[in-house]
Parts: C-alpha cells; sequence; structure tokens
C-alpha cells in the first residue's frame, strides 16, 4: 500500500510530482485546526510550512491513525508540538537547509528599505505625491553597526552580507559560538553590548526566554535604532515597538513576521516608518525548489523508497 501523505500549505509543484512518481499517494488540502487531527489518522506523513499548526490536541486526535512523521518545510518548528509528538512515538523533521539565503536577503532588503525610505516614499508615490524632501533623510549603512541577533545559518549569512556592504557586525557570545568568523569587522559580545552598540538590530534567533524587543531591553539600545525582524513574531513585544517607533526610540523597523499572522498588528504594519511584509522570509521560487528537494530527501529516507 502506497505512503500517504498530506500537504496542507503548498508545496512545490516539481517536489509533488518526483514524489507521485516515485509511488507516494499525495493530497494536498488544506484542513482548520479542528478537524487536522481526525485527518492525520489516515495519513503515514504531513508536510506543513507556517499556517498549519499540530499541537497536542492535532496529535491526540491522530493517535491510533497511521502518523508516523511530520515535515516542517521551513527551518523553525514552533508551529509543532516537537516534544509531545515524538514521546507518542511521531518523528518531527524540518528543512534547515533550504531558505536560509532567501530570509537573509529579505532581511537585507528590508534594511535597506527603512534606511531609504522605500515602502513610504514608494506609497506616496502611488497616490502620485511627490516627498522628494520628506524622504531625503535616509541614512547609508556603510560604516553602521549590526547587531545579529541569533547567529545560526540565517544569522551569518545576513553578517556576511551586511560586512560586504561594509557594516561592522556583533553578535552574542553563545555556547555554540561558531569557529572561524570572528574578524576585523566581525565579533562577539554581550547582549547589553550589542544593544548598545548596534545601529541596526536583526532578529534571527528562534526565540528565547524573553522577547528581545520590549519595554526592558528597548532602553539599552542607542536613540534612532533600526529593529529588522525575520525570526519569530513573539520576538518582539508589537506595543512596545508601536510606541518606540512614535517617540522616535527607534527609527524605523522591517518586519516579516508578527505575533499574530491572521490578523498582524495594523496600526504597526502601517506605521510610517515601518516596512511590513505578510511572512515572506522564504518566498522565493529558488527556496521552495530547495526545500522541495530537502523534502523529497527526508520523506525517502524516513520511509526507504
Amino acid at each position: 500500500m502506497a505512503v500517504r501523505i498530506l500537504v496542507t500549505d503548498g508545496m512545490d509543484a516539481s517536489a509533488v510530482e518526483t514524489l507521485r512518481n516515485d509511488g507516494y499517494e499525495i493530497v494536498e488540502k488544506y484542513y482548520e485546526p479542528d478537524e487536522l487531527g481526525a485527518a492525520l489518522r489516515d495519513f503515514d506523513c504531513v508536510i506543513i510550512r507556517s499556517a498549519t499548526k499540530i499541537k497536542e490536541p492535532q496529535i491526540d486526535a491522530a493517535l491510533g491513525g497511521k502518523l508516523k512523521l511530520i515535515i516542517r518545510a521551513g527551518v523553525g518548528v514552533d508551529n509543532i508540538a516537537v516534544a509531545y509528538a515524538e514521546s507518542k512515538g511521531i518523528t518531527v523533521k524540518n528543512t534547515p537547509n533550504s531558505s536560509s539565503n532567501a530570509v537573509a536577503e529579505l532581511a537585507i532588503a528590508l534594511l535597506f528599505s527603512c534606511a531609504r525610505n522605500i515602502s513610504v516614499a514608494g506609497s506616496t508615490m502611488r497616490q502620485q505625491k511627490w516627498e522628494k524632501k520628506a524622504y531625503s533623510k535616509g541614512f547609508e549603512l556603510s560604516g553602521k553597526t549590526v547587531g545579529v541577533i541569533g547567529y545560526g545559518r540565517i544569522g551569518r549569512l545576513v553578517g556576511a552580507k551586511a560586512q560586504a556592504l561594509g557594516m561592522n557586525v556583533l553578535s552574542m557570545v553563545h555556547r555554540n559560538k561558531p569557529e572561524g568568523v570572528e574578524c576585523e569587522t566581525m565579533h562577539f559580545v554581550s547582549m547589553d553590548e550589542l544593544l548598545a552598540q548596534s545601529d541596526v538590530i536583526v532578529l534571527c534567533a528562534p526565540g528565547g526566554e524573553a522577547p528581545f524587543v520590549s519595554a526592558e531591553t528597548l532602553p539599552k539600545m542607542k536613540d534612532g535604532v533600526v529593529i529588522i525582524n525575520v525570526s519569530r513574531g513573539k520576538n518582539v513585544v508589537e506595543a512596545d515597538l508601536l510606541e518606540a517607533l512614535n517617540s522616535g526610540k527607534v527609527k524605523a523597523a522591517g518586519l516579516d513576521v508578527w505575533m499574530d499572522e491572521k490578523n498582524p498588528n495594523w496600526e504597526l504594519a502601517s506605521h510610517p516608518a515601518v516596512s511590513a511584509t505578510p511572512h515572506i522570509g522564504a518566498g522565493t521560487k529558488e527556496a521552495q525548489k530547495k526545500i522541495g528537494k530537502e523534502l523529497i530527501q527526508v520523506v525517502e529516507g524516513f520511509f526507504g523508497a
């Protein structure tokens, strides 16, 4: 009997075709949270992106069925109750290698937008307004210091691209500090040093015990700091960031992720100093093809095709 795979949030078409040609039965369908668990009983594997969440209720409803493998087509797995799933004998995998460059490039794109007022200036142009004076007070990236919180796959790529633009890079000391990356333009420092010295802070970490941008951390940052978040919505207290933007403590922000992605903070998203995108970090043709290839490797490695 063919291995049945449910794809809830879309998948590269060529990867779907490859799996079908290899004998897998693929069903592409989104289920609401209260229906998903029962549906999973009929599938050996489910492939999700960020829209679908598989938490304890869905796992409990799926128990006793066929489900053996959950795959997150992307890096983070915080939309899956990983430890709970694995305690029930369900394996959880992700595709950590495929979308890192796409996310890093978006971080830099958001930074350029913040530096040169591209988002708001473009919006006024579409309203047939010529606001040259208002938006001719940008800043250059060369010579600035960027603090990258989270120096994993994505963070290291952000750091390398920032260095290529003439920026100095800081990240935090941690137990898994990568070797061979420190140099004249890249240093590891304490979190307080990073907050105090950075002109720009880019969030690339999956999360910590507390948000990285909040009423507690903002006073430690430079006046006029720029915040870029391509990590997790929970890493920013959105109300605190909005207040800091209104006061001028934060000059601008580039945000791709949100606390509630079905109903984001529209006041923050529409703020003139914010460049906002709807969680499109991995949304490139190249990244999706890479993710598709990595998904095939995970599926075939697990089921032994």
